[in-house]
């Protein structure tokens, strides 16, 4: 699992949303290190970047994930190790900057849930063919 978050050439394929990896900074999940990503369905693509704020090799990254105008979110990816083969992620996700930190978290977590719920089945089903 470690091994599709730490390349980041692979987020197109598993985050909802990302719809272009235009460029990886070498060293990525370096903290500092970015994804130069487009968002959206061409030919009406957004380009922007998301960030590593902190990285624990095999269980923490936490990333800085821009969409402007509509904001930034904080997110983190949290891996714990269940046996051998089987990792359970977690992944958490706050809106931090722009309008849409304005929102309530209710509000919030009732538009980022679904689309995390769906990343998250991508995510498994990549590391399960990779496997």
């Amino acid at each position: 699992m470690w091994a599709l978050l730490a390349d980041g050439w692979s987020y197109a394929a598993w985050v909802v949303g990302a719809s272009h990896i235009r460029d990886v900074d070498a060293g990525w999940p370096s903290p500092g290190t970015r994804i130069h990503h487009s968002v959206g369905p061409w030919p009406l693509t957004i380009s922007d970047t998301t960030g590593v704020v902190t990285c624990e090799p095999r269980r923490l990254l936490e990333l800085d994930a821009r969409l402007w105008p509509a904001g930034a979110a904080r997110i983190t990816f949290t891996l714990l190790a269940r046996s051998e083969s089987v990792t359970e992620v977690r992944m958490t996700e706050n809106v931090v900057r722009g309008p849409s930190a304005f929102m309530p978290a209710f509000v919030q977590d009732a538009l980022l849930t679904p689309r995390n719920r769906e990343t998250l089945q991508r995510l498994g089903a990549l590391a399960k063919g990779k496997s």
